[in-house]
């Protein structure tokens, strides 16, 4: 039997001996360094990074500020090392969290029977969105052969994940031409192996809020979740409301919701890994758990995916939900919503560009207009993109159709002239013959 690299078949065994590779790149850790040394050393893997703390990225991250960021950053050092898998060990990782859920609860108009968890972000909260679901229908006695989810085609990937985890069908239905759920095409889709239905407040592609009404009526009606994903809405669209803006229905104030997932290190400013995933009632939310005794270490349970997760997450959504405070979220939101809507009429009879859709919160999806052909040869929005990359700034490229992507926030107030500046002379540039662009992976 031919040996596997270094694998010696003994038995039913295989040991492994180790051996160098050749050739191979120096070694990462070699001597061990001074702090100071290694830090600075971090300090240059940064310098090609884009500069989103400087407002130069519209995607990925999010800047409330020198101050916000600091106590972001001070507050998760601080808890960085307490493990958040048994809060009894830590029952101040406890007590934020509560604090956090109780928070975002408020927002979303959550009431005494409302529950939630914190998550890592969006796509574990999407991901166990799909699972609470089967996990109900599981529950409640239904027989599942193939269950399958009905979503919007704005609907966000993560729950593409969801449903290759856990063996459900993906049915992805066309959205119409505002860029919205159809939602007469979604419900005539749904069968007896339907465990979940999706809208989005708002979806991330062209950041428009889905009819969520009709979707949660048919939902409740079939005692099956429906889902709002608020990943980018569930900190803006509150605020926005409050502030005085009309905003389409789509939380617990619709019936029929069943869960809303939101994001706290997009618009909540908090650091990385801070999400939520939020439920109409404990029985819903214990859906999302996982509990087993198989074993011989004893009772595990988990919230999510994860097992072991630091509580910085959890520390700095506190430290920045109790620093900002409802009037610092108002003006933060405020700021990032006055600077979309400054986009987006900047744009209007733009010579080159165009908006997909008029944003609903703070997200714009920007194309070219139609008639720029050249020989029949149409230029390359990705162009802009690349563009606009080579000035320093960071935007996303999405398709189909092929678009570019700005996620706005607090901290594009400041540059936003020059952006819109670098914006028009790039644009002008590209706008001619056979003009192509690069592609990346979004967010």
């Amino acid at each position: 039997m031919e040996q596997d690299q270094q694998g010696i078949r003994a038995g039913s065994r295989t040991r492994w001996a180790y051996s160098p590779p050749v050739a191979a790149r120096e070694t990462f850790i070699g001597a061990g360094q001074a702090p100071e040394s290694v830090l600075e050393a971090l300090e240059g893997l940064r310098g090609g990074d884009v500069r989103w703390r400087n407002g130069r990225a519209f995607s990925l991250a999010y800047s409330a500020g020198p101050e916000v960021l600091a106590l972001s950053e001070e507050a998760y050092r601080r808890f960085s090392g307490e493990n958040a898998l048994n809060m009894v060990a830590f029952p101040s990782l406890r007590e934020m969290h509560n604090d956090v859920v109780a928070t975002a609860l408020s927002w979303v108009h959550g009431d005494s029977d409302t529950a939630g968890f914190m998550t890592s972000g969006g796509t574990e909260s999407l991901v166990l969105t799909v699972r609470a679901a089967v996990r109900r229908a599981q529950r409640e006695g239904r027989t599942l052969t193939r269950p399958n989810m009905v979503l919007p085609t704005t609907a966000h990937a993560a729950l593409e994940k969801g449903a290759d985890y856990f063996g459900v069908e993906s049915r992805r239905i066309d959205v119409r031409p505002d860029w919205r759920a159809d939602t007469a095409a979604m419900l005539e889709a749904i069968d007896d192996q339907t465990v979940l239905l999706v809208g989005s407040a708002p979806s991330y592609p062209q950041g428009v809020v889905d009819d969520i009404p009709p979707l949660a009526a048919e939902a409740a009606a079939r005692r099956i979740n429906c889902h709002v994903d608020a990943c980018m809405g569930g900190v803006t669209l509150p605020y926005m409301e409050r502030g005085g803006e009309s905003v389409a229905p789509w939380d617990f104030r619709v019936d029929g919701v069943t869960s809303i997932s939101v994001d706290l290190h997009k618009y909540g400013y908090a650091a990385k890994g801070s999400g939520l995933l939020l439920h109409r009632n404990k029985f819903l939310r214990a859906d999302q758990t996982f509990v087993t005794d198989n074993w011989l270490g004893g009772t595990y349970g988990s919230s999510g995916i994860l097992g072991t997760k630091s509580g910085g997450p959890i520390a700095s959504s506190w430290a920045v939900m109790r620093h900002l405070g409802d009037e610092g979220y108002q003006r933060l939101t405020d700021s990032a919503r006055s600077s979309a809507l400054a986009i987006a009429r900047h744009l209007e009879g733009h010579q080159v560009l165009r908006l997909r859709a008029l944003p609903d919160s703070t997200l714009l999806c920007i194309g070219l207009r139609d008639d720029l052909r050249h020989d029949d040869i149409a230029p390359d929005v990705y162009a802009v993109a690349d563009g606009l990359a080579a000035r320093g700034w960071y935007v996303d490229r999405q398709a189909p159709p092929r678009s570019i992507h700005l996620t706005v926030n607090a901290v594009h107030a400041e540059v936003l002239h020059e952006f819109l500046r670098d914006l028009d002379e790039v644009s002008a540039t590209v706008a001619g013959p056979g003009s192509e662009g690069g592609y990346a992976v979004i967010e």
